[in-house]
């Protein structure tokens, strides 16, 4: 892998995905680091560059509500209508994994988490990827996510195949969780939709 030695366009980031490696890019919320779930074989590079003990799970960034039932399984209704209601957006929605999750990104409860991005940038990389990207946001462990491209951590990005910026400022709230995997929504971190409209359209 060579890294990335300055900012890159859309094709080399698409390029870089492709051959499984890793790519620092935006959401909608804040800056990410990710790779093909398809190329990659594993996240443990996501783990080796933010610097964290690895077995936490990494959320899926997906193109849209039909991947919950590709990659969910017995999932039910009322999560496909909290899907409709916000994605794209910052909401993340852990379901069971299916069989098309491959084991290594599962987590160590069989669960997978899921969330269609609402920036543009992200959504067309998924798109013309065919694959959903394994994320975390792009920042050394313990050290604040970044929002803008000038607080890109020049160390991490060094280490990246890719880094492919856009001149918005994201939200910098991290997208909502929510655990469905047992059939009912359970809060596991708020941000910006709050456990009050996940319970009025659950």
């Amino acid at each position: 892998m060579e890294p990335a030695s300055e900012f890159t366009d859309f094709s080399a980031a698409l390029s870089a995905l492709k051959a499984g490696e890793p790519v620092v890019f935006p959401t909608d919320t804040l800056y990410g680091l990710g790779v093909s779930i398809r190329d990659a074989g594993d996240p443990s590079v996501l783990f080796d560059l933010k610097q964290r003990p690895s077995g936490k799970p990494v959320a899926w960034l997906v193109s849209g509500v039909d991947d919950l039932a590709q990659y969910g399984l017995d999932v039910p209704d009322f999560v496909f209508a909290l899907a409709r209601t916000f994605w794209p957006g910052p909401l993340t929605i852990i379901v069971k994994a299916s069989a098309a999750v491959p084991e290594p990104f599962r987590s160590s409860l069989g669960t997978i988490g899921l969330r269609c991005p609402k920036g543009e940038t992200a959504l067309r990389l998924i798109r013309e990827l065919g694959s959903p990207i394994a994320t975390t946001s792009a920042n050394l462990s313990g050290r604040r996510p970044p929002k803008r491209a000038d607080e890109l951590d020049p160390a991490l990005c060094e280490q990246v195949a890719a880094v492919l910026v856009d001149p918005d400022e994201k939200s910098g709230i991290a997208s909502t969780i929510i655990d469905c995997s047992q059939g009912h929504p359970v809060l596991v971190r708020e941000g910006s939709i709050s456990i009050e409209d996940i319970q009025a359209r659950s």
